[in-house]
């Protein structure tokens, strides 16, 4: 139980000191290595970057140093995008789910509960966490699973009364389903945020005019290119529109451990827990569904 908690104080505290942080980091990168073809000599350059990386990793958070690693693999293998191709079939796979789904979801008097959860389903498509994964299984699974945290009649009741939305992306693909939602919910006083460039396959405004987002919302990006909302990092546009905002919905694990220290109640979290940290740290099962409002103490 203390080594847990030590854990948790660990990623509250923005600190990476969790060796599961690092061990999820190197394992993308070996996906990386096989998806291109790097050499054995090239692989062993990089790793040496990766673990300098690591030892100077003091006082950053973890999306912080995802950011530094990508980078490193950018110059690696020349390529400014390594998920582009991943990112452009996950919004394409996406996009002919939302032409089954917006028919559907648009008959129903109610559409909050549907929209809502599809697109906490969306959050699955992660090539960042996953080499694979299966929407239409999880899709099914959360429409009917009990949240493990469930603020979502809060947040039904902020949207309603916000006249200025802050919504934060996650990842390709997830960005339809978040659409979908903005369009049955609120559109026109949203503001979708998008990261400043390409990381791993986080969503970018390439990916917000290639799903139509920019037709319900209006798009900005961060002006920064961690996998996260790093506040003291981010531009001073999206500090505007943040400080602003009567809500902010928060998509995906990365935002998460870059926002939940601000104990903030206009936070509401949306994300499916993919690692045993970010469990730990909620309190909840791995693979459960939380829609969790950053200014309440969660019960352990």
């Amino acid at each position: 139980m203390e080594a847990d908690m030590n854990m948790a104080t660990a990623i509250t505290n923005n600190k990476l000191k969790d060796p599961r942080c690092v061990d999820c980091f190197r394992r993308s990168y070996f996906r990386l290595f096989k998806k291109y073809k790097i050499s054995e000599t090239l692989q062993t350059d990089f790793l040496k970057r990766f673990d300098a990386i690591i030892q100077d990793s003091e006082g950053l958070s973890s999306p912080e140093i995802q950011r530094e690693l990508t980078k490193e693999f950018h110059i690696l293998i020349g390529v400014d995008d390594p998920f582009l191709e991943e990112k452009r079939e996950s919004n394409v796979q996406a996009l002919k789910i939302f032409e089954r789904w917006e028919p559907v979801v648009f008959e129903e008097i109610d559409s909050f509960k549907t929209t809502l959860r599809l697109a906490i389903a969306g959050n699955i498509m992660d090539y960042g966490a996953s080499d694979h994964f299966d929407i239409d299984s999880v899709i099914i699974k959360v429409l009917h699973a009990d949240f493990a945290i469930d603020h979502s009649c809060l947040l039904k009741e902020k949207i309603e009364q916000a006249k200025n939305i802050l919504y934060l992306g996650d990842n390709a693909g997830e960005i339809v389903f978040d659409r979908l939602f903005i369009k049955s919910n609120m559109s026109d006083k949203v503001t979708y945020v998008v990261k400043g460039g390409p990381v791993l396959n986080d969503v970018t405004l390439i990916d917000a005019e290639a799903v139509g987002m920019t037709k319900n919302a209006k798009v900005i990006t961060n002006g920064y290119d961690a996998p996260s909302t790093v506040l003291e990092k981010c531009s001073p546009e999206f500090i505007d529109h943040y400080n602003k905002a009567d809500l902010i919905i928060s998509k995906g694990q990365g935002n998460l451990e870059g926002l939940i220290n601000e104990k903030d109640p206009r936070i509401f979290f949306l994300l499916m827990v993919k690692c045993d940290v970010i469990s730990d740290l909620l309190g909840v099962e791995k693979e459960s569904f939380i829609v969790y409002n950053g200014g309440i103490d969660i019960e352990k």
